[in-house]
């Protein structure tokens, strides 16, 4: 007997459980119904985007800023006068018929003297100012007078200081300006060993406007057409 109210008693218990846990979910779910009854859906309203589209010059010019500064519409464009050329200017350059700058290469005047015992050079001729006058009519020739053979003799004597010149146009002659001051006097050939040489100059009294001479040195032959330089 005790067993049977014992099952009945635990019958009765799981039938209250199963009763108390349906209760309990419909209350839960009475619970959210009204939940979702009282809180509105949330809407979501586009918002416009403006076009970006450029605005149009007259919009432009209709909306301008107040700035209290004035804008003055811009003025017709003048274009500036083409510059004026000047024809271009011819200049005629006369080349003079004689060379005043002439310069001697190594060997372009070289003539023997006293036979073949000697060798004289012409190192350079130069129109210099004549230092008494201050005229330019003064030219300065510069030789080298070199010893060749053997023997030689007391009388193998240069005299630099009669040195002559002529203008090979005009057969006008020229002497030397002083032959004791301004030239070497004498070049002695025994002076000088074989194979040696001895610098010496001379200074002939030539017109401005002479370019060229032909120059004549005691027992040597004649230089021909030797160009001054200035």
């Amino acid at each position: 007997m005790s067993n049977f109210l014992s099952a009945v008693a635990v019958l009765l218990s799981t039938l209250a459980l199963a009763c108390s846990g349906f209760a309990a979910y419909q209350v839960y779910k009475l619970s959210n119904s009204s939940n979702r009854a009282a809180v509105p859906p949330i809407q979501v309203v586009p918002v416009p985007v403006p076009s970006s589209a450029p605005a149009s010059s007259s919009d432009t010019a209709q909306v301008a800023p107040q700035t209290g500064t004035t804008t003055l519409p811009e003025g017709p464009t003048v274009a500036s006068p083409a510059p004026v050329t000047s024809p271009a200017t011819t200049t005629i350059v006369q080349t003079p018929v004689a060379t005043v700058n002439a310069e001697f290469t190594p060997g372009q005047f070289v003539q023997t003297a006293l036979g073949n015992k000697a060798q004289v050079e012409l190192l350079s001729a130069k129109r210099i100012q004549n230092p008494e006058t201050k005229n330019r009519d003064v030219v300065n020739v510069q030789m080298r007078i070199r010893r060749l053979t053997d023997p030689v003799t007391f009388d193998d004597v240069i005299r630099v200081y009669e040195t002559t010149a002529r203008n090979p146009d005009t057969t006008e002659t020229y002497k030397a300006v002083d032959g004791n001051k301004r030239s070497t006097v004498l070049v002695n050939l025994p002076d000088i060993r074989s194979g040696a040489s001895a610098d010496a100059y001379v200074w002939l009294r030539v017109p401005e406007g002479t370019n060229r001479l032909d120059i004549y040195v005691p027992e040597t032959g004649a230089f021909k057409n030797v160009p001054i330089s200035n």
